[in-house]
């Protein structure tokens, strides 16, 4: 019998974080290239193998057709636009039944061989059900996008988005307890400010998924001032009554993430400067050194992304930048935690 929470427990979860990280870059992809409502229903099992052959594809593309992207927006498709589309949509759901495989089969062969301790166990299967909800949110904001308008609710998106990033870092913190099993005193002054950092990183994340929803990025294309060199600005209208200007209107919503990227930035510069005044581990002070680091590339990333106008590489680069801040953030606060 092999000891329990041994290396083979570790490469599975971490197989697992790496999974999502494919499956969240694809999922920018699919949204960066207006894929997501391709496919219109969902069929778990069938859903696995894409259209084959002619009479399929004139299937789905048919039913394709019942909806209100292709009626209001992509009526000039022609069956090679739609496959072109499809694909990234099926690939991004491929990914996902993976994911539920990999971690499913695996979860199953470690308990029967009793390879997890109980703390190990509690903690899966609360990333099982993350992993669930996570599916449900994909489905229910695809459902948005089927009814009046061709777009999905940015709300849903946001939802979809930082469960899966959640999830991620739920999975890289189980990870992390069995890398690193032996316990030391919490550093409470560190792990809380730490702690607020990751908070408004989380919060940043989910107005980066509002831009994205609403396609903000392609308002203001200017920095460090927005449009007519003004520090706030909301184009054509403003909401009534004022705080839906900052939920709903785009001009708002990329005048907060604007905002809360320099709030992100001095987060982790206080981070950095309050770590000076204690003594550090090595791996805490990698730690301190890879969010300086992140953080300066993610700001420079989601400048050029405004200035250039979200092109899909870069749309994607400062998405993959998020992800990597997220996961050093992480790390950081798991080595003043444990």
């Amino acid at each position: 019998m092999k000891t329990k929470d041994n290396k083979s427990v570790i490469y599975w979860l971490l197989s697992g974080c790496l999974l999502i990280f494919i499956m969240v870059i694809v999922g920018g992809i699919t949204r960066l290239t207006d894929s997501g409502l391709s496919i219109s229903n969902y069929k778990l099992i069938t859903g696995t193998i894409p259209p084959i052959g002619d009479q399929e594809w004139h299937e789905a593309f048919e039913l394709y057709k019942q909806y209100p992207e292709y009626q209001k927006l992509n009526s000039h498709f022609t069956i090679d636009d739609f496959k072109s589309i499809y694909f990234w949509e099926w690939f991004h759901r491929l990914i996902g039944r993976i994911i539920g495989l990999v971690f499913i089969f695996p979860f199953i062969y470690f308990l029967i061989r009793k390879q997890l301790t109980k703390a190990t166990i509690k903690k899966c299967i609360v990333l099982l059900g993350l992993g669930g909800f996570q599916g449900f949110l994909g489905w229910y904001m695809v459902k948005s996008g089927l009814v009046d308008m061709p777009d999905v609710s940015h709300f849903r998106l946001a939802a979809h988005l930082i469960t899966a990033f959640i999830t991620f870092a739920a999975t890289l913190w189980v990870a992390l307890d069995l890398i690193y099993p032996d316990r030391k005193p919490t550093n409470k002054p560190m792990r809380n400010i730490i702690g607020i950092g990751y908070l408004v990183l989380v919060l940043q994340i989910i107005y980066g998924a509002f831009v994205a929803g609403l396609k903000a990025g392609l308002l203001h294309n200017h920095w460090p001032l927005m449009n007519e060199g003004q520090f706030i600005h909301f184009s054509a209208y403003v909401l009534e009554p004022f705080y839906k200007n900052l939920i709903e209107n785009p001009s708002g919503i990329q005048f907060v993430h604007r905002t809360i990227a320099y709030l992100v930035v001095f987060a982790i510069g206080l981070i950095w400067w309050k770590s000076k005044k204690f003594n550090l581990t090595a791996l805490q002070q990698k730690g301190i050194n890879s969010l300086i680091l992140l953080v300066f590339v993610q700001f420079a990333l989601g400048v050029f992304t405004i200035l250039l106008q979200v092109p899909l590489w870069l749309g994607i680069a400062h998405q993959i930048g998020a992800f990597f801040l997220l996961s050093a953030m992480t790390f950081t606060l798991h080595r003043f935690t444990k």
